[in-house]
């Protein structure tokens, strides 16, 4: 008989197919093993009504997972690496990182519309989408939303929002590309650390050969490097921090984000360097802006020139 991996799950759609995604790679590579997915409904799945800083964070997306691996009713979980948090339990490590989807954040209309509907509210998921959508379009009022993508897109169509913005990495994984309207570059709004990026979990000590193949270096290294940033920031969900690495051979470039809670003063920087360094850069680059912006004597809410090191 075939040993059996099971693969522990949330139950929307976008979760399922992202789990199908390391199911078949795990299949495909290693014959000997049958893999099956193991779905839950998570505290953050359930809680609808609130803001997630209001309620947890999104340490709620996986504690149901990591409380099954713990069980050993699951052998791995599979998060989009945006929603793991920067801390994670030592004995459920994260064990491989897949490649990387389209990293960048989109504008969604509703079915039918050719233009926003600058009269009704944005949807946007957190501070980090709203605070530089505002730059996009400063008139623009932006409104949390809440669900997974498709409540999101029926709460569009129904009349609910002007527009969404939204991750282009679960539009396709769900084969709803048709319903980008514009895709923002990395430079108009940087991304969430590791956005577009799958991450496996798992128990310590066990053996996780099987997953040689489906882990991918670049984004491994890249996701080091953003989630660095964001852990010496100690910004969590409710925070509009964003991190972006891309590598480049044996480099790798970063572009930071970072937003001062007390005086709603921001600004943007790069840094780059070798790979093997990736976290010691993610950590320097946040180090760097934190000092900038606190020392800086730019008005409240002001947006300070971009940092390049």
């Amino acid at each position: 008989m075939k040993r059996t991996i099971i693969i522990g799950s949330r139950e929307s759609r976008l979760a399922v197919i992202q789990s199908e995604i390391v199911k078949q790679a795990i299949e495909q590579e290693n014959p000997q093993l049958a893999v099956s997915i193991l779905t839950m409904k998570t505290t953050g799945d359930k809680i609808l009504d609130r803001t997630l800083d209001k309620v947890g964070g999104k340490g709620l997306f996986v504690k149901e997972l990591d409380r099954a691996l713990l069980e050993k009713r699951s052998d791995l979980s599979v998060h989009s690496l945006k929603d793991v948090p920067m801390e994670v339990p030592k004995e459920l490590p994260l064990l491989a990182f897949s490649a990387r989807e389209d990293v960048r954040d989109v504008l969604v209309l509703p079915e039918g519309a050719v233009e926003p509907d600058f009269s009704k509210p944005f949807g946007c998921s957190g501070r980090r989408r709203a605070l530089q959508i505002k730059e996009l379009y400063p008139h623009v009022t932006c409104h949390p939303v809440r669900g997974n993508v498709l409540t999101r897109l029926r709460k569009l169509d129904e009349g609910e929002y002007g527009a969404l913005i939204l991750a282009a990495a679960g539009l396709k994984r769900l084969g709803l590309e048709g319903r980008i309207s514009r895709y923002f570059s990395t430079e108009e709004m940087v991304p969430a650390a590791g956005q577009g990026i799958l991450a496996v979990q798992g128990r310590c000590g066990e053996d996780h050969s099987y997953l040689k193949a489906f882990s991918d270096d670049e984004a491994r290294d890249a996701a080091l490097c953003e989630r660095a940033f964001v852990r010496a920031l100690d910004g969590g969900c409710s925070s509009p921090v964003a991190a972006y690495a891309r590598t480049e051979g044996s480099r790798i470039l970063l572009t930071g984000l970072y937003y001062e809670e007390d005086t709603g003063r921001w600004c943007r920087g790069c840094l780059g360097g070798a790979r093997t360094d990736a976290e010691r850069i993610g950590a320097e680059l946040a180090e760097y802006l934190a000092g900038s912006v606190q020392s800086s004597g730019a008005p409240q809410g002001s947006r300070l020139p971009d940092i390049c090191l």
